[in-house]
């Protein structure tokens, strides 16, 4: 039997690269796909209704069931508009996989105001906005459901590209919150950040040698009951590989007795940063490296 047997999804960005392939991958399960996707270039500029319902096609081609929605993800009408799609259609809501996204390259003192609005609008704002509403839906409903963010890359800095790096960052701690506010609704949210080849990794001049079909499975897992006990997780795909990851933690700590002078912290830094001993041996309070 498909795991997502009879299971309602809303994949935004669905039309292209990552989005579409969970889209066509969650419908091969079973499950039937709200296609929710702007249709937007790389920048956000130039809707086309048009991208969501090439991928509505695909599917139905494959005798699955799914509808296009071409509403925007970064202003609440669209968000409801796009939840509510889901509601009418089939009456529940299973699940929201938030693939939404534009990039805008700038250099960071070149950055303006309205780049980096736009950015954290339809990434962030758009996982927020989607998150709520969709919960609100699964709460109601009272079935649980499952909640995927989308944080490519979270952990890494690029002057280049301040807005999307920020925003990866963003989801991460907003999908956590997201996580422990489902849970007396048993509503599940975790974060997936791919790596693999896209019209962005392709704008950016990077190469993976990793495809976005090899994401899919990955976003199934999570929407199936299978994934019932996994909350507030984020794995990175890529290819074959599949790892989890931890919080950021306390690598080393220093103790002192009394409020830290400048040349304390000076002379501690080297054991904080793990370069070596302190530059002065009279630390007693050092304490070693945390252990796994």
């Amino acid at each position: 039997m498909p795991v997502l047997e009879e299971k309602v999804v809303i994949v935004t960005g669905a039309g292209r690269g990552i989005g579409r392939s969970i889209a066509l991958a969650a419908a091969a399960e079973g499950a039937r796909v709200v296609v929710a996707d702007y249709g937007t270039a790389l920048d956000g500029s130039a809707p086309d209704p048009q991208i969501a319902e090439g991928v509505v096609s695909e599917i139905r081609d494959r005798s699955g069931s799914a509808i296009g929605v071409t509403n925007s993800v970064a202003a609440i009408e669209g968000a409801a508009a796009i939840v509510d799609a889901a509601l009418r259609a089939w009456g529940r809501l299973d699940g929201v996989v938030c693939c939404a996204g534009i990039l805008r390259h700038r250099p960071f003192l070149e950055l303006s105001e309205f780049d980096f609005d736009a950015v954290i609008a339809t990434h962030l704002k758009g996982h927020f906005l989607m998150f709520q509403r969709g919960l609100a839906a699964m709460a109601r409903l009272g079935n649980g459901g499952s909640l995927i963010g989308i944080g490519s890359g979270y952990v890494l800095g690029d002057p280049g590209r301040a807005p999307y790096r920020t925003a990866k960052a963003g989801i991460v701690g907003l999908t956590k919150s997201v996580a422990l506010a489902g849970q007396e609704y048993g509503v599940r949210a975790n974060v997936i950040s791919p790596i693999a080849d896209t019209r962005m990794t392709k704008a950016s001049q990077l190469e993976i040698g990793a495809g976005p079909d090899d994401i899919g499975p990955m976003a199934v897992y999570l929407l199936s009951d299978r994934s019932a006990a996994i909350n507030g997780e984020v794995f990175s795909v890529s290819g074959q590989s599949i790892a989890s990851w931890e919080d950021p933690h306390e690598k080393r700590s220093a103790r002192n007795p009394h409020r830290w002078r400048q040349e304390e912290i000076h002379a501690a830094l080297p054991w904080l940063r793990g370069e070596g001993p302190p530059m002065v041996p009279a630390m007693p309070h050092l304490l070693p490296p945390q252990q796994d």
